[in-house]
């Protein structure tokens, strides 16, 4: 008598290869890795200490399952952590496995090596702020320049209804071409930017305004703990793409926001135009709508309203409101 054999049905098959994607430890430390940022093929590779073909090999058995997706970045791909699986099973499973990995502590070598790409990564970024803050904005306009979007910007601010003694804060201010906007608004601001050549750029204007309820610290978002900074209102204007771990940023001005508080990004949608990394200094060529949303859900903040225009330059700006629950 003939076996009747069944078919292997589509969710069986992915069920399959997400087992077997978490069958391996290593595997599951590049999941751990992957929770709050993307790194190229050779970064992973240097934090693991692995050849860049056995990191590659690892990568593609995760990403068969669903576990990673990639992202092209100019000439380099990114890995970054898969979306939920349209399958509830699935993606329940998958839920739980991304959970279990999170409650892992990474080795000390590993988390050190991580350290060492975000500080390479800050690096590369303040040594581009510092070489080129006399042609900040040239090289600016060349993407998208303040006053393109000025507008649309003032606009979501105007929704925001702040309260007696507000106060409001800008990550990376440049020129300082929003203070203005913020001061006129909120009672107190602070602007806080790691680049000592931008921090004085952003002087000139303070000082040439008048704006004496602006003040500038020289510092990251780390230095917001110290401070102690409750914020009404967090702007952060086409500044993420500049930062090692966008993740990171809104996890950190999070913990700065009062209750109730909105955070601005106003940054690119995802592009294609590589030339921006060499000339412009950018880390990211722009981000997906739902990278921005999973970072500020992760964060603990919810999705407020979202403005998207295309440039006639080929890039697209997204204006996205986060806000804090009261």
């Amino acid at each position: 008598m003939t076996e009747i054999k069944q078919p292997e049905s589509n969710a069986t098959h992915q069920l399959a290869s997400l087992l077997k994607a978490a069958a391996d430890p290593l595997r599951l430390e590049i999941l751990r890795v992957l929770a709050r940022d993307s790194y190229g093929v050779m970064e992973l590779a240097g934090i693991f200490e692995l050849k860049q073909s056995s990191m590659s090999h690892h990568l593609k058995v995760l990403a068969s399952a669903g576990l990673v997706a990639t992202r092209r970045e100019g000439n380099s791909i990114f890995y970054r952590r898969g979306l939920s699986s349209q399958s509830k099973v699935l993606a329940d499973m998958q839920k739980q496995l991304f959970k279990s990995v999170d409650s892992l502590d990474l080795d000390e070598y590993s988390q050190a090596q991580l350290i060492a790409v975000q500080q390479e990564r800050t690096a590369a970024s303040q040594r581009y702020f510092s070489e080129n803050a006399t042609k900040y904005r040239e090289q600016a306009d060349l993407i998208a320049s303040f006053p393109v979007y000025e507008e649309q910007v003032a606009e979501v601010l105007a929704s925001i209804n702040p309260r007696d003694s507000s106060i409001a804060l800008e990550l990376g201010p440049g020129e300082g071409e929003l203070l203005p906007l913020l001061a006129d608004k909120f009672s107190t601001v602070y602007a806080l930017d790691n680049s000592s050549a931008m921090l004085a750029k952003s002087r000139q204007l303070v000082q040439s305004q008048g704006l004496n309820n602006v003040e500038l610290i020289l510092g990251d978002t780390r230095t917001l703990s110290e401070l102690e900074i409750k914020a009404d209102c967090v702007m952060v204007n086409m500044v993420l793409h500049h930062t090692p771990s966008p993740a990171q940023i809104f996890l950190e001005l999070s913990q700065a926001m009062a209750a109730g508080a909105t955070l601005l990004v106003t940054d690119l949608c995802s592009h294609d135009q590589s030339w921006a990394r060499d000339t412009c200094g950018d880390l990211w060529l722009g981000f997906e709508p739902e990278d921005l949303s999973q970072w500020a859900q992760e964060a603990g903040l919810n999705l407020g309203q979202s403005v998207y225009f295309a440039l006639r330059n080929g890039f697209q700006i997204q204006i996205r409101e986060f806000l804090k629950p009261a």
